[in-house]
């Protein structure tokens, strides 16, 4: 049985896109930034750690998926913002400008560990200040690294993405796919998956 270490409804809805069979297990973890910690280093950890958190509570023949997803600008990380000021300082610092995301996937089952990165590149459109705040209006922006979500309104900022499209949502579906036949866990791509 495959279980997902996520409370996001978008890496549930991604999952089921692709037609995997899974539960949900909530879980808390302190996802502070360690001093010094790149934005790699910090994604990969806390994947895993949402992992290895979900399989302590299962049996060794549980598969527990963990995810992460980083915005990173030059080399700051921007994680989910903490209200709307900090949520417009964000799309700000992202107007006009090219940022890296950056989605960490990681496979546990007893013993067994695999885990997976995906970096896309966003190039974003320059974004006036009432755009922004029209943005912020629709509460889009609430529980989205670097404040924003490609799958909805904000797709009318993207000028460019290079890379994961699911990646860039919080889930990259190549990546896990992979991990999914290496740990055994059957899934099929259903005609009726939108």
């Amino acid at each position: 049985m495959l279980y997902l270490a996520s409370k996001s409804p978008r890496r549930a809805e991604l999952l089921q896109q692709i037609g995997v069979q899974f539960e949900t297990l909530r879980i808390q973890l302190d996802e502070s930034i360690l001093p010094g910690e790149s934005a790699r280093s910090y994604v990969c950890r806390l994947a895993a750690a949402k992992a290895r958190s979900g399989a302590s509570q299962l049996t060794p023949s549980d598969v527990v998926l963990g995810a992460d997803t980083v915005v990173v600008r030059r080399d700051t990380i921007l994680l989910k913002p903490k209200g709307r000021e900090q949520a417009q300082d964000m799309l700000r610092s992202l107007s006009g400008q090219q940022h890296k995301v950056m989605s960490a996937v990681a496979m546990i089952a007893g013993q067994r560990h695999a885990e997976s990165l995906s970096v896309s590149e966003v190039q974003f459109a320059e974004l006036s200040a009432a755009e922004i705040d029209a943005y912020l209006a629709l509460d889009e922006y609430r529980d989205k690294a670097g404040a924003y979500a490609i799958q909805g309104v904000a797709a009318s900022f993207i000028k460019h993405l290079s890379g994961s499209y699911s990646g860039v949502m919080g889930l990259p579906l190549c990546e896990v796919s992979q991990l999914l036949r290496q740990f055994g866990v059957a899934f099929s791509v259903r005609p009726d998956a939108h």
